[in-house]
């Protein structure tokens, strides 16, 4: 497959920080990351604090796809196929 270009965050989406689960966080799949605002922004963003998988994740065209609603399927159905046992 070949690489795709890297491409900024959709405004308003927050997909990765709803459909994956986020262990360092104690954090669900599905469950709105407590650091997420109501704009669906990181609050910690580029902060020391901020999980190291959440600062290497990187919105790409195969992920994002063109709406929110791709994103939340493609992260949860990643999620499921990733989920160890």
């Amino acid at each position: 497959m070949a690489n795709l270009p890297a491409m900024s965050c959709r405004p308003g989406c927050g997909a990765c920080c709803i459909a994956p689960s986020i262990s360092s966080l104690n954090k669900p799949a599905g469950v709105p990351c407590v650091h997420l605002d109501t704009d669906f922004r990181c609050t910690i963003f580029g902060r020391p604090e901020r999980p190291a998988c959440c600062a290497g994740l990187q919105a790409a065209p195969e992920m994002c796809g063109e709406s929110r609603q791709f994103a939340l399927h493609w992260l949860a159905d990643l999620e499921v196929l990733t989920c160890p046992g």
